[in-house]
């Protein structure tokens, strides 16, 4: 099964990846996570990614590129992938063609989440992460057992700057003008699956594998 995962930010994607990468026993491709491996790392690419991310904006296409070219060398893909957060605008779309080309790929599914921008800019202004082990929290919807520390290893719960709420504003903006012409580019292809991202966990996962089995 070879997906991308399309909808703005804080729509639920990475939620659901997790739930079908385990069903399908793929790989979850996400270049957001690469690129805060990159950060940790403390690599150049790294440091130029988190500049333009902490702002809200997308990453230069060639770097992205270039990322997305060497994970899918990796030999955990050949038997399909999920991707999150990639393509992004149409550039990278027709550069991730040109790569599945190159491999004799094909598309199965374009999910497309929707939800509203009220609704995306409460989840994701409160959202906390945990500085020490990753653990994610919601100050509303998830809330830690003592406010700012993590009820895993009690480290400090932070607000990412990508997470704060004039930054989602900016990131919302590109969204609308950068990527979301990315579903017209697949429309055509008959590969898009909609779902509405408001839903519970349980209903959106529901929805998705009703229709990923009615395409197959």
């Amino acid at each position: 099964m070879r997906i991308i995962m399309m909808g703005p930010p804080g729509v639920g994607k990475g939620t659901e990846a997790v739930i079908l990468v385990k069903h399908f026993n793929i790989p979850h491709i996400s270049t957001g996570n690469i690129f805060r491996e990159l950060f940790h790392e403390d690599t150049e690419i790294g440091k130029i990614a988190k500049s333009y991310i902490d702002r809200g904006e997308l990453v230069p296409d060639d770097i992205t590129n270039e990322i997305v070219h060497q994970r899918l060398a990796k030999d955990d893909v050949k038997d399909g992938f999920l991707f999150d957060g990639y393509p992004r605008n149409i550039a990278q779309a027709e550069a991730l063609d040109k790569m599945l080309e190159e491999k004799n790929w094909k598309l199965d599914a374009v999910i497309n989440f929707q939800a509203t921008d009220e609704l995306i800019i409460e989840r994701i202004s409160g959202r906390r992460v945990c500085k020490k082990c990753g653990a994610v929290y919601h100050i509303h919807n998830k809330p830690p057992k003592t406010e700012g520390v993590c009820d895993q290893c009690g480290g400090q719960l932070i607000q990412r700057d990508d997470d704060k709420q004039e930054t989602v504003l900016r990131r919302l903006r590109i969204y609308y003008d950068q990527t979301e012409p990315v579903i017209g580019y697949y429309k055509d292809s008959g590969l898009i699956v909609n779902i509405d991202g408001s839903q519970t966990i349980e209903k959106t996962n529901a929805d998705i594998m009703k229709v990923l089995g009615e395409m197959n």
